[in-house]
């Protein structure tokens, strides 16, 4: 029998352990689960093994910035489903998490049996979301974006973030250790996937990005 890898993304260190035992009381020799505190400790575990059956991600620790977390994990390891473990749960976290790549969208708030569960249906390839969430038809323009937003690479998320905490190129080209020219033509290919015209608009974007807010950036 094959012992499925899982990796516990979340800062908070009692949580992590709540949820450990919670999966290993349930699995028992049938999986090893790994933490990570941010983000930066969670791409360092897959970099050294891609071989992971399940990252079980929060939307609010060190790195995580709303969905860049999730399009990040997304966009480097893509192959690695990514299951959203949030206390933020209204239904158009649900809805955005889903829609970027997520197989999954699990509530703090939840008992065990639902995490055994949840767990359990993404292991098997399929996608789990709350009871009673619902996927209603959302506009186009919405829809377009949050594709937009998918096509972006793991360094050009990365770009885009350090441009919303208002780092300049050569600053960004320091913390990258790459190239002023480098970061330039991640900016140029950042305004051209997200359909805006200036660094400001692309700074607006992230923002409203980083508080879930999707559906604002496409009313500017």
């Amino acid at each position: 029998m094959s012992v499925n890898r899982i990796i516990i993304a979340d800062d908070h260190p009692l949580f992590r352990a709540a949820l450990r035992q919670t999966i290993e009381a349930e699995n028992g020799a049938d999986c090893t689960i790994e933490e990570a505190g941010d983000l930066n400790s969670l791409t360092s575990l897959l970099e050294q093994n891609r071989d992971c059956d399940l990252v079980l991600l929060d939307l609010a620790m060190p790195g995580v910035r709303g969905f860049s977390g999730l399009l990040l994990v997304r966009a480097q390891f893509p192959e690695i489903p990514v299951m959203i473990c949030s206390a933020s749960d209204d239904g158009a976290t649900v809805r955005r998490s889903i829609d970027l790549g997520a197989s999954g969208f699990l509530p703090k708030s939840v008992g065990p049996e639902t995490i055994h569960s949840s767990i359990k249906t993404v292991l098997a390839g399929g996608i789990w979301v709350p009871d009673g969430f619902t996927f209603d038809d959302e506009s186009s323009e919405i829809a377009e974006y949050t594709k937009r937003l998918a096509t972006l690479t793991p360094q050009q998320v990365r770009v885009l973030m350090m441009l919303s905490d208002g780092l300049m190129n050569k600053q960004i080209a320091y913390e990258l250790t790459v190239s002023e020219a480098t970061v330039k033509a991640h900016v140029s290919a950042i305004l051209q996937k997200l359909n805006v015209d200036s660094r400001t608009q692309a700074v607006i974007a992230a923002s409203k990005l980083e508080q879930g807010q999707i559906d604002a950036v496409t009313r500017g």
